[in-house]
């Protein structure tokens, strides 16, 4: 629990410096490679090469997913969504956290699709004054990231639950969760790339080297080694916590041209969505009937 707070405080920063410094100035595939890349220097030297390249794909595939692909998705929203909305929006990570370890487990409630509705309505509310067709690109980019994101923990805590690794520490085998997250983020920048945009000032190469070695190197490696010492409930609960942290931070310090009342509304619903599916999980968990 710990590490999982500690590494919310890191990256409460980090939605308003990628809105605020990197988001439509520097192209997003460049950005996402040299963090990925920062990220898997500082892993190398721990690196365990003797491992089975089983096991050695396992890590690299849940590192293609939620780091590789998420920060795909996550840095193109906010060429659509302004910083607060991106932070509301990633409260759905705790719901597919939830779906995603109940249906690798065999089981799933159909209520949990009222609470993405009511939640999906909440975004609406947000955002109703000035719909277009920009910010449904972008509601749906961060939720891609949301799925990547919830998938790769889950993914990540179930593996080492079930995997035997006796006197194998795991900064020793998270270097191939970020090697994993690099082979998917060059093939991307080589494709997509914008090479007029590849050139950082003085401010963006240090919001780069922020963001890859403390928010990413340091704060992945924290936060699934943390997702291993809770349960699943714990693990979704956290996943929101960097939300108000990160809309206080922004508020104070970039926040501007708000609505302020539509956010506090639709956030009351995306809100009210999410202690609802709780207290489905709840009930569901002790048997009782929901309706």
């Amino acid at each position: 629990m710990r590490l999982l707070t500690l590494v919310t405080f890191i990256w409460a920063f980090s939605f308003s410096l990628i809105g605020v410094y990197l988001a439509g100035k520097l192209d997003s595939y460049f950005a996402v490679l040299i963090r990925v890349a920062l990220a898997s220097l500082i892993f190398l030297p721990f690196t365990n090469f003797r491992l089975s390249n089983h096991f050695k794909l396992k890590i690299m595939g849940i590192g293609m997913i939620q780091i590789g692909m998420m920060y795909l998705f996550f840095y193109k929203s906010f060429l659509f969504l302004s910083v607060p909305e991106v932070l509301l929006f990633t409260i759905f990570t705790p719901l597919y956290v939830t779906i995603i370890y109940d249906l690798l487990k065999g089981t799933f409630n159909p209520l949990y699709l009222l609470t993405a509705a009511m939640a999906v309505a909440g975004a609406y509310v947000i955002k109703s004054s000035q719909i277009n067709p920009g910010f449904f690109t972008g509601f749906m980019m961060v939720q891609g990231a949301n799925i990547c994101f919830a998938l790769g923990q889950v993914l990540y805590k179930k593996l080492l639950e079930n995997e035997t690794l006796k006197d194998i520490k795991q900064s020793s085998i998270f270097g191939y969760f970020h090697f994993g997250a690099l082979a998917i983020s060059t093939v991307a920048f080589i494709l997509f790339g914008n090479m007029t945009k590849i050139t950082p000032d003085t401010t963006q190469w240090a919001v780069l080297i922020w963001l890859g070695v403390v928010a990413s190197g340091l704060g992945y490696f924290l936060w699934n080694r943390g997702a291993t010492q809770v349960d699943s409930g714990i693990l979704a609960i956290m996943n929101n916590a960097v939300v108000p942290l990160g809309l206080i931070v922004n508020l104070l310090l970039w926040g501007k041209g708000i609505n302020y009342t539509h956010l506090f509304i639709g956030g009351g619903l995306i809100l009210t969505a999410l202690y609802l599916h709780k207290w489905i999980m709840h009930r569901s968990k002790k048997g009782q009937v929901l309706f």
